[in-house]
């Protein structure tokens, strides 16, 4: 147990694709399947019991993270503020949940997503794999953003709009113009504006600061777009339908 909670991990380092790696991937994927196949249908006390249940481990989860390091002596300013995006969605996240708040899951859904998947699939854990307490704390965490975002859209019937596209891109922007000045202020490098991360990541791909930013807005809006093409499909289609029928209408009527 005390290897769980351990600073200097003395267990096997974290592996990216590795075994553990692709077992929790597969558990965030078989959760989100699980929820959307057994309550999409299901009464709206036993919907309430599961987002009350999701926001509890999310909020949990967080707050064992600022507590472990605490306990380590690793908490600090420059990075455990709840300045990050998924720390930022960790916390509206749950509130979307036990709130149904349209405005809040507008952001999770696009930003959670895009900014929580990324985080699964290339996780900053470095010597802390399985079984570690950061191992455990960093699926949950991310796993959930997505799987709340997810049920909301399935299961509760949220979506995006075209506006909301636009909604969450200009606060996004607003938003880290406010971190930028946090960041210089204090000395830290939240939502990674500032300067590029000290750990290797795909920012190393790109142009030197400032210019790395435009790129991260363009692939933010990629990653928005994306995540919007099933409701532009879906729009369309019910389009089509609606305009077929009217014009068999149309045709029965002229006969």
């Amino acid at each position: 147990m005390d290897n769980f909670f351990a600073v200097n991990y003395p267990g096997p380092a974290f592996q990216l694709f590795g075994g553990t790696h692709i077992a929790a991937i597969i558990a965030i994927v078989l959760v989100n399947l699980f929820l959307i196949f057994q309550f999409k249908n299901a009464d709206e006390k036993t919907r309430h019991n599961i987002r009350w249940t999701m926001a509890i481990i999310l909020w949990a989860n967080e707050i064992g993270w600022h507590v472990w390091h605490l306990a380590t002596g690793t908490w600090t300013i420059q990075t455990m503020l709840p300045l990050h995006l998924c720390s930022v969605l960790v916390w509206t996240g749950a509130l979307m949940l036990v709130t149904k708040n349209y405005s809040i899951y507008e952001f999770c859904y696009l930003l959670g997503i895009s900014g929580a998947l990324q985080a699964v699939l290339t996780p900053d854990l470095g010597i802390y794999g399985y079984p570690h307490f950061r191992f455990f704390q960093t699926f949950i965490s991310h796993g959930l953003i997505i799987t709340a975002a997810v049920y909301m859209t399935v299961v509760e019937g949220f979506r995006p709009t075209w506006k909301s596209l636009l909604r969450v891109a200009i606060w996004m922007n607003i938003y880290m113009v406010i971190v930028y000045f946090i960041n210089t202020a204090i000395g830290s490098d939240y939502l990674m504006i500032n300067a590029k991360p000290a750990t290797a990541s795909i920012l190393d791909l790109l142009p030197a600061w400032p210019v790395y930013i435009i790129y991260m807005e363009l692939m933010g809006v990629a990653c928005f777009l994306l995540l919007y093409l099933p409701f532009i499909i879906k729009d369309w289609r019910t389009k089509s339908v609606a305009t077929r029928d009217s014009a068999v209408r149309l045709d029965r009527l002229a006969k």
